[in-house]
C-alpha cells in the first residue's frame, strides 16, 4: 500500500453486512488535506469514502468515527483505539456507471480513500440535466450536492428542522434552483409548483418567479379567493352551523344544498355533469344566502285559515341583504296563526350562517369575487379560471398566502384547496394540462398543523392520498415541518428523500430515524449539532446520502423568517405609539388594517409649457 497517496485513509479491518470497521492509517493526520487543489475533510461523519477492487469501485457514507467504530471485540493490543472509523456501504460503480447497492464485499486489508471530486463526478453522472445543485458537501466543500429532479417531484420528500435551522431558507434555495434552471435554455420551462405559505414567508423570496394569492393582498399580488362550494359539504356545514347532530337537522341542510345545486345545473349546465350523479359534495354553485333565506322562512313560517295553509306573512324580507321575513306571530287557540309544525329546530345554527356571511374576515371564502353566485346560483367565473390561476400561471410557481386566514378555518381551507387541485389533476390524468404530461409539486409549509398524526381530517387524507398514489398522476409533495413527531406518521413514510436539519427533539429525530435503513441510523447523531443551514440529504434523489451546506439566497431573496434584531431594535429611539392601531388590526384579523381610511384620490398630471 502506498502511504504517499493523499488519499489514503486506512484499511479494511471487519466486514460486517453492509458495515465495514476501518482502522485509519497512523500517517493520517485529521483535520483538512488538499487533493488536486481542492480541499476536504478527513473522517468526517457524513463522509464519503472509496474502497477499489480492481476494475469496480466501492463507496460508502461513514457513519461513525472513534473507538466506538472498533469492531467488536477490539484488539486489546492496539494503542491507538480511537483512529477508527465505521463506513456504510450504499453503492458501487463500474467504469462510469454508478449502481446504489453492491454486488461484491471488500476483503480485509483492502485500502480505503477518499472520495474526491472525480469519483464522485462518477456518482452524480456527467449529465447534470435532471441534477439540481442545493449547495455543497460539507466535507469537500468544492463538489456541489445535488438532487434529482425526477425523483424529488415523484417520490415525495421531507424537509425536517427545529425552529431557526434554516428550513425556509432551504426550501427558497431549492426552489429558486429549479426556477433559475427553469429559464435557461434547455431547462424546465414547464416547472409547475404551487406552495401553501402559512406565514407569508416567501413573497419576497420568490417574487420575481412566483405568482401570489393573498387574502390581504400587497402591491403585485392577486386577491385569493376560494369558493366555499366547492368544499366538502360537512366541512362546509361544520364551519358555517357549528357542527350539525346526525338526523333532521343535517337533513334538512343537505337536502336544500343538494336542490339548490340541482337547480343551478338546470338553469345554466355544466359540461360533465348529470342531473343523476349530482350529490351534496358535486362542486356546483349555489347562492348560501339563498339556503339561509329558504331555510329560515320555512321555520318561521305561520299559517292561518281554516286549512292552516295560508302563509300569514307581514313582510317578505330579503334574500340578497339577508333580512329574514316576518309573519305574523302564533296565537293560542283555534283562530291562528299557527306554528309549522314541520319545523326541524334550526334557527340558531341558521343565525350563525347569516352572522358567518356578514362577517368581513371571510369574505375571501363566502363572498369568493367573480366565484360568488347570485340567488340563482350563477357565477361569473367557472372553476377552470380559478385552477388556470392557481397551476397554470405563467410563472412557474403559485403561492397561496394563507397567512390571513383565520384560524378556526385554515385546516378545512387547506384541505379543499388540496382536494380541488388533486381532483382536477386525477381526472385530467389523460389531458395536456394534467399532471402526466405537466406534474405538480405541492410544497405544504407548517405541516404538523394540518396533518396531524391521529387527527382524521380532509387535508391529511388528501395529502395521504397524494403520498400514495399521486406519482402515478404526477403530483408530488414536499411536506416541512419542525415537528416531524406531530405529522401523520403514514405521510411521513411515504416520503422518499428527507432534508434533515438540525434536530433538538429527541422525539423528532426518532421519527426521522425510523424512515432510515439501519445501516445509516448513525448519521442522525449530528442532527443536534449541524449548523444553521446544514443538512443531511438522503433518500431517493440523493444518488448518496450527503451531509451537505444549503446555498444561501441573495440578501434580498432571503424568506421572511429572520429573527428580530433585538439588540437593534431596543437601541433605536422610542418612537410614537398607537395602540388603536394593535386592536384593529387584531379584530381585522389582518396585519395591515388601520384605524382611520385614509381617502386618497389620484390624478394624472400634465405637463404645461412655460409659454402657456
Amino acid at each position: 500500500m502506498l502511504s504517499r497517496d493523499p488519499t489514503y485513509l486506512g484499511t479494511v479491518a471487519s466486514v460486517s453486512g453492509s458495515s465495514v470497521s476501518v482502522r485509519m492509517a497512523q500517517s493520517v493526520a485529521s483535520g483538512l488535506t488538499i487533493i488536486e487543489g481542492r480541499t476536504y475533510r478527513i473522517g468526517q461523519v457524513a463522509g464519503f469514502v472509496r474502497i477499489p477492487q480492481g476494475y469496480q469501485d466501492l463507496f460508502g457514507v461513514i457513519s461513525q468515527v472513534g473507538a466506538q467504530a472498533a469492531p467488536q471485540p477490539s484488539e486489546a493490543s492496539d494503542p491507538d483505539t480511537g483512529r477508527w472509523m465505521e463506513v456504510q456501504l450504499i453503492g458501487e460503480s463500474i467504469g462510469d456507471v454508478f449502481e446504489r447497492g453492491i454486488s461484491q464485499y471488500p476483503n480485509v486489508d483492502d485500502s480505503v480513500h477518499i472520495a474526491t471530486e472525480t469519483n464522485l463526478a462518477r456518482v452524480y453522472g456527467a449529465d447534470d440535466h435532471g441534477q439540481v445543485a442545493i449547495g455543497s458537501l460539507s466535507s469537500a466543500e468544492s463538489i456541489p450536492a445535488k438532487v434529482a429532479l425526477n425523483e424529488l417531484v415523484t417520490r415525495h420528500s421531507a424537509v425536517l428542522g427545529s425552529t431557526g435551522s434554516g428550513k425556509s431558507t432551504t426550501i427558497a434555495s431549492l426552489l429558486q434552483a429549479i426556477t433559475a434552471s427553469s429559464q435557461d435554455n434547455g431547462g424546465y420551462p414547464s416547472a409547475r409548483v404551487l406552495m401553501l405559505d402559512i406565514h407569508g414567508e416567501y413573497r419576497n423570496a420568490l417574487s420575481d418567479v412566483a405568482t401570489i394569492y393573498s387574502v390581504d393582498p400587497q402591491f403585485g399580488e392577486q386577491q385569493l379567493f376560494i369558493p366555499y362550494w366547492a368544499l366538502n359539504g360537512s366541512d362546509l356545514l361544520d364551519f358555517l352551523t357549528g357542527g350539525l347532530d346526525d338526523g333532521p337537522r343535517e337533513t334538512a341542510f343537505t337536502d336544500k344544498i343538494f336542490s339548490l345545486k340541482v337547480q343551478s345545473h338546470n338553469a345554466t349546465p355544466f359540461p360533465g355533469v348529470e342531473e343523476g350523479s349530482i350529490t351534496v359534495d358535486t362542486p356546483l354553485p349555489f347562492s348560501l344566502k339563498t339556503l339561509w333565506y329558504d331555510l329560515i322562512d320555512f321555520e318561521l313560517t305561520t299559517f292561518e285559515g281554516a286549512d292552516r295553509d295560508q302563509p300569514a306573512i307581514q313582510d317578505p324580507g330579503d334574500a340578497d341583504a339577508l333580512v329574514a321575513p316576518q309573519y305574523k306571530p302564533h296565537a293560542m287557540g283555534a283562530q291562528g296563526p299557527f306554528l309549522n309544525t314541520q319545523a326541524v329546530g334550526i334557527r340558531r345554527q341558521l343565525n350563525l350562517l347569516r352572522s358567518r356571511l356578514l362577517d368581513r374576515r371571510y369574505d375571501f371564502l363566502l363572498h369568493p369575487g367573480p366565484w360568488e353566485p347570485d340567488l340563482s346560483g350563477r357565477t361569473q367565473s367557472d372553476l377552470d379560471a380559478l385552477l388556470a390561476g392557481w397551476i397554470g400561471s405563467s410563472n412557474p410557481i403559485t403561492i397561496l398566502d394563507l397567512s390571513g386566514v383565520p384560524s378556526s378555518v385554515l385546516e378545512r381551507l387547506i384541505g379543499s384547496i388540496l382536494k380541488i387541485v388533486y381532483e382536477s389533476l386525477f381526472w385530467s390524468r389523460e389531458k395536456s394540462e394534467g399532471g402526466i404530461d405537466r406534474p405538480l409539486l405541492v410544497v405544504m409549509e407548517e405541516a404538523h398543523r394540518y396533518l396531524e398524526s391521529g387527527k382524521i381530517s380532509l387535508a391529511s387524507e388528501t395529502v395521504q392520498r397524494i403520498a400514495k398514489e399521486g406519482r402515478k398522476y404526477g403530483v408530488g409533495a414536499m411536506v416541512i415541518s419542525q415537528r416531524p413527531s406531530e405529522v401523520d406518521e403514514t405521510i411521513l413514510s411515504q416520503c422518499g428523500t428527507f432534508f434533515a436539519l438540525r434536530l433538538s427533539n429527541p422525539r423528532d429525530r426518532e421519527r426521522v430515524r425510523g424512515t432510515l435503513p439501519d445501516g445509516l441510523v448513525g448519521l442522525l447523531e449530528v442532527l443536534p449539532v449541524l449548523r444553521t443551514g446544514e443538512a443531511i440529504v438522503m433518500g431517493e434523489a440523493a444518488k448518496l446520502p450527503m451531509r451537505c451546506r444549503i446555498t444561501l439566497p441573495p440578501e434580498d431573496r432571503l424568506p421572511q423568517s429572520i429573527d428580530p434584531d433585538i439588540v437593534a431594535q431596543w437601541s433605536i429611539p422610542r418612537r410614537r405609539e398607537g395602540y388603536d392601531r394593535v386592536i384593529a388590526s387584531w379584530r381585522a384579523q389582518r396585519s395591515r388594517a388601520v384605524v382611520h381610511e385614509l381617502d386618497i384620490r389620484r390624478q394624472n398630471v400634465e405637463d404645461v409649457s412655460e409659454d402657456s
